[in-house]
């Protein structure tokens, strides 16, 4: 009864905190970007919010619990290098632009109404799957806490998103995302600390998985290689799925929609940086924390179904104080990350797609009818559509990695890229990794795990670019759009850098103290059992590399943003300059 009352007036209470954030909707831009003034606390909610969702919570914990809690961290330690990534080659020119979507800032950048629908389609056919996953991810959640239907769930999570989109647009989602950033945090950190305690700390867990026999592995850096239900056959391959897929999802936090978007509501273009950095340690801490107690969870239950598995830890071995905060920050990431997706989905449709509107008025009307439809198709697909959370999510964020990654990295950095080469990039990458994914689904075609789907439509992209570009010719207001966006404003802006800097020490620093951490409470006390348990000496070694690794991503993270940021100058102060529209 306790968890059905927390999770009701959880969204009571999402409800009215962005019904509240409306009144402050004054016009299209406040709705659409939150009037380009939010501070970098507010980005970093929004943009952790919108990657952490009922995927990593269920699904990606409740892989480690299959097995990969390592091989995890290894995906994790190079994908959220994707955040400082983004920021520097995508997200900054992106907020310098002044575009509402980023789509209307590919069809600006290439002069092409045809470019800017082509994205748009992409972002809607995307994200409503994106959105589908997660959507069906917090059904499950209520269902399972509330005992109510699966149906019921959908529909109240549904209304509650949706209700406040309609009224508040960028406002409400930003600071309804922020709230269930912190919320989340908590929750992860207080039951991953309790979880790791209560089996005796770093040592207790590494033992008890070194001794369990159900899932022979899980405690070394490359996880189970053996058993029928093993998803890799060797620690080669689960190196290869974890370096591969990290730069597949690195991809996909530097241009994807539901993140690059989040800088057009930022305050300045060092607000963009500071909150990519500190994007990337809280992903950091995050992984770290949460992938070694999905493993651990075997400790309690080996035969739990695994994307169940954090949920049964908190309605059976947490206090229950601590399983309601759990419990309502999962469900918190699932409804932050449905109301991210939909409003991007509505705003596109309306702004990309749907013919531009003769005043503001009728503009924002016409978004929210398109955020209305939106809504409700996904409610009908979610309704009908089995649940596959973790396999629907990442096959629909992947499908930007392929389109659109390449475009927004060529966008600003191409002076050759054509409008024809960026539509048909957009097509290509989006269609090609829709039909080889399915084609494997279908078991049509059988692809090495260095080889995956992603990979090779990113290919089949850059060669479309390729082609498309040498058979047209850039134009003169592609070039002028291009010339504006690596053109700054020369205003003095040495409290921004300082401040800048200041983020990016403590991003080393965190990168120092994570390896460090990881190397003294996983890889020593791995070593220290290497002789009671015969594990051989790559075993070890891989423990003590998986632990640098983790460390040196976050410090070369830091490390290029101090250096971007450093002061040099007259001349510098008007490179690092805040864009247009401070």
């Amino acid at each position: 009864m306790i968890y059905t009352v927390a999770i009701l007036l959880s969204l009571i209470g999402y409800f009215v905190i962005g019904h509240l954030a409306g009144r402050r909707v004054k016009g299209l831009d406040d709705y659409l970007v939150a009037g380009r003034n939010a501070p970098t606390f507010f980005i970093l909610g929004t943009l952790v919010a919108s990657y952490l969702s009922t995927s990593a919570f269920l699904g990606e914990t409740g892989f480690a619990y299959q097995g990969y809690p390592f091989v995890m961290l290894i995906f994790a330690a190079i994908s959220t290098s994707g955040c400082l990534l983004g920021a520097l080659v995508f997200g900054r020119y992106l907020r310098r632009s002044g575009a509402n979507t980023v789509p209307e800032f590919f069809g600006k950048r290439f002069a092409s109404r045809k470019v800017q629908v082509i994205a748009g389609l992409t972002t809607i056919i995307g994200l409503g799957a994106y959105l589908l996953g997660v959507m069906q991810g917090a059904g499950i959640m209520f269902s399972e806490l509330t005992g109510m239907p699966y149906w019921v769930g959908l529909v109240l999570v549904w209304a509650t998103y949706t209700g406040f989109i309609l009224y508040s647009g960028s406002p409400g989602v930003m600071l309804t995302d922020t709230i269930m950033f912190v919320i989340f945090s908590l929750a992860a950190l207080g039951g991953s600390l309790y979880v790791i305690n209560d089996l005796g700390g770093w040592s207790g867990v590494v033992e008890g998985l070194l001794t369990q026999s159900d899932k022979p592995g899980i405690a070394l850096w490359h996880g189970v290689l053996e058993g029928p239900d093993a998803t890799f056959s060797s620690p080669g391959e689960a190196l290869t799925w974890g370096v591969t897929l990290g730069l597949v999802w690195a991809a996909v936090l530097a241009a994807s929609p539901w993140q690059s978007s989040r800088y057009l509501m930022a305050r300045n273009e060092h607000v963009v940086m500071r909150s990519a950095m500190l994007t990337a340690v809280a992903l950091a801490v995050f992984y770290a924390l949460m992938m070694v107690t999905g493993a651990a969870i075997n400790l309690y239950d080996t035969s739990l179904d695994p994307e169940r598995s954090m949920v049964w830890v908190a309605l059976n071995i947490l206090p229950t104080w601590l399983g309601v905060v759990i419990l309502t920050g999962v469900f918190a990431a699932g409804l932050s990350s449905c109301s991210t997706f939909l409003s991007i989905i509505g705003f596109s449709i309306s702004n990309d797609i749907l013919s531009a509107s003769q005043d503001e008025a009728s503009a924002m009307r016409k978004s929210r009818l398109a955020v209305l439809a939106a809504g409700l198709i996904a409610l009908i697909l979610a309704l009908f559509q089995p649940p596959a959370v973790m396999s629907v999510v990442w096959f629909a964020a992947t499908l930007f990695a392929s389109s659109w990654g390449p475009v927004a990295l060529l966008s600003i950095w191409s002076k050759r890229i054509t409008a024809a080469g960026a539509g048909w990039g957009l097509a290509v990458g989006f269609g090609g990794n829709v039909a080889i994914s399915l084609m494997v689904q279908a078991e049509w075609l059988s692809l090495p795990v260095y080889l995956h789907p992603v990979l090779i439509s990113t290919l089949m992209a850059l060669v479309a670019i390729a082609i498309a570009s040498r058979m047209t010719r850039v134009s003169q207001a592609e070039r002028e759009y291009r010339a504006f966006l690596h053109t700054f404003d020369a205003q003095s802006v040495s409290g921004w850098v300082s401040g800048t800097r200041l983020i990016a020490l403590c991003t080393m620093l965190s990168g120092v103290a994570i390896g460090v951490f990881l190397w003294r409470q996983y890889a020593v006390t791995l070593d220290g059992f290497a002789a009671q348990f015969g594990l051989s000496a790559g075993a070890v070694q891989g423990a003590y590399g998986l632990a640098i690794g983790c460390g040196v991503m976050l410090l070369l993270a830091g490390g290029v943003g101090f250096w971007l940021v450093r002061p040099k100058g007259r001349g510098h102060a008007a490179r690092m300059a805040v864009s247009q529209g401070r």
